[in-house]
């Protein structure tokens, strides 16, 4: 059976699901909330190790402001208010991404919610916070080559990335019907199974997850061999 350590997600369709049910695509992005706090809840049963989710992409930044501001603001809300409950069911949470143009109180956060959680084992949490993959491997290309006592190798160039010290990801799961990466995690996905659902991320519940991670382990993992 395969060892299961690390699922990512990107977590697609939340505002295609608020105008569905005739309501705002900011409503959409409330109810994805949701369906995040269940899929870490499942996460935890399972014992994953790692859980990733694709939170705010630098491309975001493209979108409405007034959208922008609902997102930070659910963001902001949902780790403060969530903090003692994360505390208390063992969760660690690390942020990947850039904290330049990050709003001050949401950067104060991060760093509280890092610290608070850092001795947490049940689970890492990983929210991919105004990040993209481009950037990311641009950015340990810059810092291999600064540092000029290192030879440049893979293994050498993976510690100078985002996910450093962790595995990469063993499942990829894409909500909302769409079949793209989306400058998510490239580098590290060379070998991930990926399922792509045509459910909306709010409509994604413990069972879709436990029935992609069934397929999982029934997977023949080969990475080249045969």
């Amino acid at each position: 059976m395969n060892q299961l350590n690390h699922v990512a997600i990107i977590m697609d369709g939340n505002g295609r699901w608020g105008l569905k049910k005739n309501k705002s695509r900011n409503y959409g992005h409330f109810k994805g909330l949701k369906s995040a706090e269940t899929i870490i809840k499942a996460s935890v049963k399972k014992k994953i190790s790692f859980l990733t989710l694709y939170t705010f992409s630098t491309e975001n930044w493209q979108r409405p402001q007034h959208e922008i501001n609902f997102l930070f603001d659910l963001i902001r809300k949902s780790l403060n208010k969530g903090l003692k409950k994360i505390i208390k069911h063992g969760i660690k949470v690390n942020v990947l991404g850039i904290n330049k143009g990050l709003p001050n109180d949401i950067k104060k956060t991060i760093k509280l919610i890092e610290k608070k959680t850092f001795k947490n084992k049940a689970i890492t949490l990983k929210l991919a916070l105004n990040y993209g993959s481009k950037e990311e491997i641009l950015s340990a290309c810059k810092k291999l080559i600064n540092d000029k006592n290192k030879v440049i190798n893979i293994d050498n160039f993976e510690k100078k990335l985002y996910t450093k010290n962790i595995p990469d990801p063993d499942i990829l799961i894409r909500t909302g019907g769409t079949k793209r990466l989306s400058n998510f995690l490239l580098w590290q996905l060379a070998y991930t199974e990926i399922f792509f659902v045509d459910k909306l991320w709010p409509d994604f519940g413990e069972k879709d997850f436990n029935q992609i991670v069934k397929k999982f382990y029934d997977i023949k993992r080969n990475f080249g061999n045969i």
